[in-house]
């Protein structure tokens, strides 16, 4: 017979063990605006998504996220406003706008109105032994067109893209930009550059309306931009500015709602095409999104999620997402993520300065982890 006193340790082991073990953290349950945000069905995990969403908005790290929109498959799974701002609010582009300007662009090649691998009809690099005469449309939308440009100065008002944007050269920003004299071979070096934009939006109006005002070439562009592109996409809050001279700001300046950037990348996703109907050749895309000869990680007047050939840190996050993956990316933190593979668009607009931007990025990788390839 077994002695009680032998038996009451053993009785007692599972208990012991148990008290050995560390338990995971239980994550606090999200408020009721965090889970709404996300589509009873998302494709994923929705309380780890909606997190993931959530965390844009609440981390002090990535202040300050003014609204999310996660599409998958051409449908909304996820969408978030902060407050003040709402599904009707027009956002600013800042550099998206030049993934919409390279589109404009291709669509003016496919007109036949602009030949990509000719020199750019620029008429102040015309004048004979000028060497800007041989810069390339191509070159241009790769931004290695080798024209001076300080893109970020020290002190900021010394950069030529605000000298060009908010001081001497605002009245007539494609002035300024033709005006700089080559800094290198063109083709030789890339240089992300946003007068280089404004070049690209200045051939589109002259192609647009020859010889035309002010006036006649912004709305030439308008119209075009709103025919061609805005109303066949669904992009129908588009704002585009212009400058004095009727110049789309082509590098900075185009507001539109939250949902329409997302129906761009959409468009992007799908090729060129909307519901079936080619709105660009397809090919026109695969060259967008194709690594510039120069910069891996940059296409033609888009961002890919590429290591770049520097040592400057990667736009994206190359180490986590496809390669595939793609984006149009803005000043203080505007994205448009497109991922083909994942069937997945991500926009996030905000007001981020650039030390915090990692955490932006880090928050955004997250979200397109949860979304299998297809």
């Amino acid at each position: 017979m077994v002695r009680r006193s032998c038996i009451l340790p053993l009785l007692m082991l599972p208990a012991l063990i148990g008290c050995g073990k560390a338990t995971a953290p239980v994550a606090p349950p999200l408020d009721q605006a965090a889970m709404a945000a996300v589509v009873e069905n998302p494709g994923v995990d929705r309380d780890v998504l909606a997190r993931s969403v959530d965390a844009l908005f609440t981390d002090p790290a990535a202040a300050e996220t003014r609204a999310v929109v996660v599409m998958l498959g051409g449908r909304i799974v996820a969408e978030r406003y902060a407050a003040g701002y709402h599904e009707n609010t027009r956002f600013v582009s800042w550099s998206m706008a030049k993934s919409i300007t390279g589109v404009m662009i291709g669509l003016l090649v496919s007109d036949g109105r602009l030949r990509l691998n000719q020199p750019a009809p620029v008429a102040a690099w015309q004048r004979p032994g000028d060497p800007r005469g041989e810069i390339t449309l191509r070159q241009l939308l790769q931004m290695r067109s080798g024209l001076r440009h300080v893109e970020n100065g020290d002190p900021i008002y010394t950069s030529d893209e605000v000298r060009m944007l908010f001081l001497d050269g605002r009245g007539d920003m494609a002035r300024y930009a033709e005006n700089q004299p080559l800094e290198v071979e063109p083709g030789a070096k890339w240089k992300y550059s946003t007068a280089t934009s404004v070049i690209l939006a200045d051939l589109a109006a002259r192609a647009l309306a020859p010889d035309g005002d002010a006036e006649t070439r912004r709305r030439a562009v308008s119209e075009y931009l709103r025919t061609r592109l805005f109303e066949p996409v669904g992009m129908k809050s588009m704002l585009p500015e212009f400058d004095a001279s009727g110049t789309l700001i082509g590098g900075s300046l185009i507001h539109g709602r939250a949902r329409d950037w997302a129906k761009f990348g959409e468009f992007l996703r799908n090729e060129g095409a909307v519901a079936g109907a080619q709105i660009i050749p397809r090919a026109w895309i695969e060259f967008m999104t194709a690594p510039s000869p120069r910069q891996p990680e940059y296409g033609a007047q888009i961002w890919l999620n590429r290591k770049p050939s520097g040592n400057e840190p990667a736009a994206l996050f190359p180490d986590q997402g496809p390669a595939s993956l793609f984006a149009c990316v803005g000043h203080l933190g505007q994205y448009v993520l497109v991922s083909p593979k994942q069937k997945l668009v991500v926009v996030r607009l905000g007001k981020t300065q650039e030390p915090q931007m990692p955490a932006v990025v880090h928050h955004l990788a997250e979200i397109v982890a949860q979304f299998p390839a297809s």
